[in-house]
């Protein structure tokens, strides 16, 4: 079912990112050519596909998550460009070809991820590629702006930074991750159920659980592939963490028990779900693709 549903919702958010980068001004050229090239390169689009499938669980038509899906993979790819940069992790592949300050300059690429991030905001509050009522449209915006920033994905990177070369607990490692990357991954589903205009408090209560679980147990596979994959397959410089000293969950509990850790966490997004029918079963499968997947 997965790679069906993906490659359906891939098409979907493709088509709606496709429109958004159309220069005003020609001498903006340059600068919508590195936005969308840090966009459109590829991706398995995780975030969307989550907004798309929260929306859907719920009984709502995917095209009302449009916005939501649009949005959640602009601020991750804004966050792809700036974590890549020679400040932070100095990497000059990603997805398998040369990352955007490589493929353009830096201060390019500064201003590319500025630019996606800003208008991340706009898709949100725009009505027509957002096409909720004010009120929802103001609550997903806030949503959004607190996964995406000090309290959610940048603060989870000022953590990671600030753990290079330490020794830190697993408390503290979860601490960081649910920030760096479970936030965003959160504010995937809820934007998605908010969306979908069926959006209760039992709902998002129990969407909530799922994508904590999901979001943690993402990051925990891609410390395992930094692990045991290679280049080629991730797309991404392999082994990276390791050489940056960063801790992990395989330095820390063990390559074992950070591959049963996953399937446990997998296990908490399921039991999440149980009080839905058959609509939530692309999150039931996507929870699965995300412990499962090799890039």
């Amino acid at each position: 079912m997965i790679p069906t549903y993906q490659a359906r919702s891939q098409a979907r958010v493709d088509a709606a990112l496709e429109k958004l980068f159309t220069p005003p001004r020609q001498e903006l050229a340059r600068l919508y050519q590195a936005m969308r090239y840090s966009v459109v390169n590829g991706g398995k689009r995780v975030r969307p596909l989550l907004a798309y499938a929260a929306c859907e669980a719920l009984g709502g038509d995917p095209a009302r998550a449009d916005g939501a899906a649009c949005a959640v993979e602009l601020i991750h790819a804004y966050s792809l460009v700036h974590d890549d940069l020679p400040a932070m992790d100095d990497d000059d592949l990603r997805r398998g070809q040369p990352t955007t300050h490589i493929a353009f300059d830096e201060a390019c690429a500064i201003l590319a991820g500025d630019g996606l991030q800003a208008l991340a905001f706009e898709v949100l509050a725009d009505a027509e590629r957002n096409p909720q009522d004010a009120e929802t449209r103001l609550q997903m915006t806030l949503e959004l702006a607190r996964a995406a920033g000090s309290a959610g994905m940048v603060g989870g990177q000022a953590i990671d930074l600030e753990a290079v070369g330490r020794r830190i607990d697993q408390a503290a490692l979860e601490t960081m991750h649910r920030h760096k990357t479970g936030a965003l991954i959160e504010a995937s589903v809820r934007l998605g159920a908010l969306a979908s205009g069926h959006a209760s408090a039992a709902s998002l209560d129990a969407l909530g659980r799922y994508a904590q679980a999901i979001g943690l147990a993402f990051q925990v596979q891609d410390d395992i592939l930094d692990v045991e994959s290679d280049t080629a397959t991730l797309g991404k410089t392999q082994g990276k963490d390791q050489a940056h000293d960063k801790p992990t969950y395989p330095a820390l509990l063990g390559l074992d028990a950070a591959k049963a850790y996953a399937l446990a966490l997998r296990d908490q997004a399921l039991a999440a779900l149980e009080g839905f029918d058959e609509r939530a079963e692309p999150l039931r499968e996507l929870a699965r693709y995300i412990v499962e997947r090799r890039s």
